[in-house]
């Protein structure tokens, strides 16, 4: 069992211990979308929504989220965020918004996790505040798609 890092000799969840890792510039890059109607994106783009300012309350809420990571994801390391930008871009063709954060800090490990976090809750701040307006909204496609730092060096998905 200890070939798994979340698991200690015993079997028992353990958090891996980064003391040895070297800090390094750490980034992270997370997407995803939510779909909806046609009209409900209308609705927000006039600022008819009944919620009022969705998406920069969305965003903000992806925000305040990536720095709460470590507090909902058990085992996840708290890290001091130095950067977090979370954008929400209303999509035509299908119908939607477009999700996208990112994450950097300095220090031992990386920020995966706070990127995927800021995305998801983003997302699920749109669905509560729009979900008056449209049933049929569907949130997708969660994924990070870019780092760098770290041992392993630069990721970029294909």
């Amino acid at each position: 069992m200890t070939d798994l890092t979340h698991l200690g000799a015993d079997g028992r969840a353990a958090m891996v211990d980064v003391s040895g890792k070297a800090e390094t510039v750490r980034e992270a890059r997370a997407e995803g979308r939510l779909h909806c109607a046609a009209p409900t994106v209308d609705a927000v783009l006039k600022g008819t929504a009944p919620k009022g300012a969705v998406i920069s309350t969305a965003e903000l809420a992806g925000i305040m989220a990536a720095k709460q990571t470590s507090t909902l994801i058990p085992l996840c390391h708290p890290l001091a965020l130095s950067h977090v930008a979370v954008t929400i871009d209303p999509v035509r063709e299908p119908s939607g918004f477009a999700i996208a954060a990112t994450v950097r800090t300095r220090g031992p490990t990386g920020v995966e996790m706070e990127a995927l976090t800021a995305v998801s809750v983003a997302g699920l701040t749109l669905f509560d505040m729009l979900k008056a307006i449209d049933r049929t909204i569907t949130i997708d496609g969660v994924r990070v798609v870019a780092k760098s730092g770290g041992r392993s060096g630069d990721w970029t998905a294909a």
